[in-house]
């Protein structure tokens, strides 16, 4: 998921580079967007892996 925010904002600045502001300003939105999505399923996946480990077999 953090690939695709990279990618997002890869386009972002080739977009700015060339004048594209509109385009620019959108994938920097959508790369924002799907990095906090990461961080929150990260957060998330790191919760549970501790609350399982944490049970006694």
């Amino acid at each position: 998921m953090l690939s695709w925010a990279v990618t997002f904002l890869i386009v972002a600045l080739i977009a700015a580079v060339l004048g594209f502001g509109g385009i620019a300003g959108t994938a920097i939105e959508i790369a924002k967007i799907i990095f906090f999505v990461a961080i929150v399923l990260f957060v998330i996946s790191a919760v549970m892996g501790l609350m399982r480990r944490g049970r006694a077999p």
